[in-house]
């Protein structure tokens, strides 16, 4: 317990000493660390599998029970579940039109999929210059002790002051390093998922193009006429 209420004076008096400008770094990691949490979080609630859970429609739409497939894609998370169900609603249309609606429903999910991930990439090049900002007015501040002093100041005094202005400088690099890294995480993260709605809706549009046509050829009647021998009535 005093070991945890010493390291906590301890950034208390870092943040101090840094100035205004460290309690806005401070802010801007606490923001970034939700957001990161946030995404995590969310790509963990969306990952399914997406081989059972393609395989599992094909099986359902093979009994020809839409209803039933349709409802396995609402109650399943992710955007894989929302392109086959763009699918399923658009099955007995042609291929072009089919394709269209799939395309449509990839293009309404990737947004959600990289929301907020862009501030994280802004407060990673935000932050080395909040530092930096912080750094100038450090400095400011010690011309300005010299200058009340007439010219004369004292060496600690002088160094302790460029420390604290430098202060800034490292807490918003400490902060965009974990920042930028995070935004590549999480951008990876995108990309394995485009890339398995894109794979999601060909195998679904094949799919359902085959089957609709194996429908047809079971269902249309045959139109040759029967054959009739030469010997019988007319």
């Amino acid at each position: 317990m005093k070991m945890n209420t010493f390291f906590l004076m301890v950034d208390l008096s870092l943040l101090e000493r840094g100035g205004p400008v460290m309690w806005v770094l401070l802010g801007l990691s606490l923001f970034g660390l939700l957001i990161f949490i946030e995404r995590m979080l969310f790509f963990h609630r969306n990952q399914i599998r997406s081989t059972e859970f393609v395989d599992g429609i094909k099986n359902i739409v093979r009994r020809r029970r839409l209803l039933e497939a349709l409802t396995v894609c609402e109650e399943t998370p992710g955007p894989a579940a929302g392109m086959v169900k763009a699918a399923l609603l658009h099955h007995e249309e042609d291929a072009e039109q089919l394709r269209f609606a799939v395309q449509e429903a990839a293009l309404a999910e990737i947004p959600t999929l990289e929301r907020r991930i862009g501030t994280l990439a802004a407060i990673a090049q935000c932050a080395p210059v909040l530092g930096l900002l912080g750094t100038v007015l450090g400095i400011m501040q010690i011309f300005q002790r010299m200058e009340a002093e007439a010219g004369y100041i004292a060496p600690t005094l002088l160094s302790g002051g460029f420390w604290e202005a430098l202060l800034t400088t490292a807490a918003g690099l400490s902060i965009a390093v974990p920042a930028f890294l995070g935004h590549h995480f999480l951008r990876g993260r995108v990309r394995v998922l485009v890339r398995d709605m894109e794979w999601v809706g060909n195998e679904m549009m094949q799919f359902l193009q085959k089957e609709l046509r194996l429908e047809k050829a079971t269902e249309e009647p045959s139109t040759e006429k029967p054959e009739h021998s030469e010997g019988g009535s007319p």
